[in-house]
Formats: structure tokens, sequence, C-alpha cells
């Protein structure tokens, strides 16, 4: 599990790519390696991955088909920073929302507005699921937990402090650019079973 509360970002430094497989090396901040052993797991962009191999710093992990084809991590080129969370331990604060881990499917920002002190983010989601969207609810954009600002349809918008866009990658986004997007569990497992229920009547 974990919270939604990025951690710091990590550079990406080594890339090892098969058919429908890769490895990347990301070096993590100083703060994120006490303690830290294969097979333990941590976020990239909200997407939950294992650690392979540890050198100092520099830390590998593996990434499948399936993590390929859902998330953005198949995008990452050397260089680029990833937000990076450690998974929850008991007793840790929630700062944010739970979160899985695992990454529904990808959105587009379509829009970045900047001003003094405040920015605002609007993304567009593939149709088949926008009906997860809620003004004010839970959702995790690149592992971040965020409060759905104005939705319309499938684009929603995101309002950031710049505390969140200092902490985060969020910064860098700019159109046409893809998020790794978690839906809040509890809004899924919601959505899903007021749609069987209704279907079932329907029958």
């Amino acid at each position: 599990m974990f919270t939604g509360i990025i951690q710091g970002t990590a550079e990406v430094v080594a890339i090892s790519a098969r058919d429908n497989f890769r490895t990347h090396v990301v070096r993590l901040p100083g703060s994120l390696l006490p303690g830290l052993e294969p097979g333990a797991s941590v976020a990239h962009n909200g997407c939950c991955l294992t650690v392979t191999r540890i050198d100092g710093a520099e830390v590998a992990f593996d990434l499948m088909q399936e993590t390929l084809r859902v998330t953005n991590l198949g995008d990452l080129t050397v260089g680029e920073r990833v937000n990076v969370e450690r998974a929850a331990r008991f007793g840790d604060e929630i700062g944010g929302h739970a979160m899985s881990g695992h990454v529904l499917c990808t959105a587009e920002v379509v829009d970045v507005v900047e001003s003094p002190d405040n920015c605002e983010v609007r993304f567009r989601l593939p149709g088949e699921h926008a009906r997860y969207l809620f003004t004010k609810g839970y959702i995790g954009i690149d592992g971040i937990s965020l409060t759905l600002g104005e939705v319309d349809g499938p684009e929603f918008s995101v309002h950031l402090i710049p505390e969140t866009l200092a902490r985060t990658n969020l910064a860098t986004r700019r159109p046409g650019d893809r998020v790794n997007i978690e839906i809040d569990p509890q809004t899924q497992a919601i959505v899903e079973t007021v749609e069987r229920v209704l279907a079932s009547r329907d029958r």
C-alpha cells in the first residue's frame, strides 16, 4: 500500500530493453535507501515495482509487458525523473489516500494554466473510465494523491500548490504527455457495484 505522498523524484540512469520487457535503474534519494532490500516495493509514477538489485544509490527494477502496456514507464528515457514512494508501513501517517500502486490507465495532459502560486492542469481520460470521475473525489496522478477539481466528461482538472510542484515531476508535464492514473479504490467499487445492481434490475 502507498499513501500518495511523494517522497522525492529519482533520475533514470540506465535502461535495458528487450521485447515486451525492460529493466531500468534509478538513482534513489539517500533518504529512501535505509533498510531497502531486494524484493521491496517502490512506486514509480504510482506504479508498484519490485527492487531487483541495489548498487549504492542505484536501484534496478524489472517492468513486464503488462506494466509497459498500461503505464507511462515504457516511455521513459535516461535522464528523466520519476516520482517515488516506498511502501507504507504499519503506523505510517496516511497523508493522502490509500493507494494500491496498481495503475488503471494513462491520461493525456491537455492544458497547463500557471499563475502566481497556483497551477491548474487539465487531463483527458479514456472515455470508458470517465464514470469514476467526481468533483472533489480522490485520484492518483503519477503516484500523487490529488483532489479532483472540475469534471467535464472524460476531462478533469487538478489544482497544484507550489509544494507539490517542487516535490514531484508534475512541474515538467506539458500538453501531450501521458500520466499514470489510479482511481480511488472505494470510488471504483461503489461505481461498479451500483452499475451491477442497476443492470440486474433491467433484466
